[in-house]
Parts: C-alpha cells; structure tokens; sequence
C-alpha cells in the first residue's frame, strides 16, 4: 500500500486536491462521466423539445385538448425521479441508458410544453394575417413566422429544462446509467467519504448549468436578431 506523507492533499481527503486531478485514471474517469451527462441532458432536451412542439402546434387551437395535454404533462412531472427511474430499469436493458432518457425528456415536457404554447400565443394575430395574405401556407407559417417569433419563450423553455436537467440527472446514477452522479455516489460510498471525488462532481455539475445557461442565451441572440435592434 502505498503511504502518502502528511500534507498532501489525498492523504489529508481535501476538497480541492490537484493530485487527484493529476491521477491519468481519475482524468479519464472524470472527463468520461462529464461525457455521459452532457450526453443524458442534450438527447433528453432535444427529444423532449421536439415532442412539445408537435403536440404545441396539435393542440393550440382547442382548449381540451391543451388542457389534457398540459394536464398529463403535470402528471409524468410529479412522479418522484427515483421511483419513475427504477421502474423503467426493471423493464429495459440496465446497460444501455434509454430509460433515463425517457425519465428525464418526460420531466422537461411540462416545461416546454408551456413556453412553446406561450410563444405561439404571443405570435400578432396581424402579423399571421399578413403572411396569409402573402400566400403562405400552413407549413411555411408555422416554420417561417410563428416558430421564429416564439423563439425566445421556446429558448428561454429550453434554458430552465436544460439547467434542471443536470441536476435531476444526476439521481439516474443511482441505477447505474452514469454521468456526474455517479462520481458524487462513488466518493459518497466511499469510507471515509473522498472529498476530492465529491467536490469535483458538484463544481462540474454547477459549472456545467452555467455553461449551458449562457451559450443558450447567447443562441437566442443569435436566432433573435430583431429584439437586438429593438433594444439598441
């Protein structure tokens, strides 16, 4: 066993330890969940996001069918993650993670669902009459002028379903599927806790959220530019 002297931060179970980052088996195992996270997040915001859309742009014109579908969308929000995880593990193969997939785009629903609602209501009723009027048709409508002015509620939808996201994915270490959560529970199961393990996961974790919270406000920058000009 190797004995590591007094005042090195390994020995001494720091927070923050640049040895622990040094370690080449750490870096790949660090770098490897931070992988699947981002993966776990970005497949369930995309999925999700194009789920809501569709159903958005189905139901928009009828207030049952808005109501039932906001309605179920609440519904699959409110099952505790853990519980909606382990039920899904047990019918699906535990080593692919499709059911953390599932899991995590039905979270995101409820959110998106609203925003893009939100966003297609908030489209000018003249603005739509006039593309009519230009001859535009129902797909050229909804892609080249309803979407594009929905897009800042459908981003800013999309900006709080990604940041909770990489929380809530976290819990799908639990059985297994990987990502940051399961450094945090490998340096949690650990006796004594390793600190190092632990820190790294939770400054990755956050560092990832803020990340994501301003490349995709930069994105609707960039998909908005009318609202540049408005506020300039």
């Amino acid at each position: 066993m190797l004995l590591l002297p007094r005042g090195n931060c390994l020995a001494d179970n720091a927070y923050w330890c640049p040895e622990y980052f040094s370690n080449k088996y750490n870096r790949h195992s660090i770098l490897s969940a931070l992988s699947e996270h981002v993966s776990l997040v970005a497949r369930s915001v995309v999925i999700a996001l194009v789920v809501a859309v569709v159903v958005a742009l189905l139901v928009r014109g009828s207030r049952v069918a808005r109501a039932a579908s906001i309605g179920v969308a609440n519904l699959l929000y409110t099952i505790p993650s853990v519980a909606a995880f382990a039920l899904l593990s047990s019918f699906l193969d535990p080593r692919h993670d499709t059911g953390a997939v599932i899991v995590l785009t039905a979270y995101n629903l409820i959110v998106l669902l609203r925003n893009v609602l939100v966003g297609l209501d908030t489209v000018p009723t003249e603005v739509v009459e006039a593309a009519r009027g230009m001859g535009y048709g129902r797909l050229r409508l909804v892609t080249r002028v309803e979407l594009p002015l929905a897009l800042p509620s459908i981003v800013a939808g999309v900006r709080i379903a990604t940041v909770s996201t990489i929380g809530i994915t976290t819990v799908a270490a639990l059985l297994g599927f990987g990502g940051l959560g399961g450094l945090l529970i490998a340096g949690l199961n650990a006796h004594p806790p390793f600190h190092a393990e632990i820190f790294t996961a939770l400054v990755l974790c956050v560092g990832l959220a803020v990340i994501a919270e301003l490349l995709l406000l930069l994105v609707e920058r960039l998909l908005s530019p009318w609202r540049r000009r408005v506020t300039s």
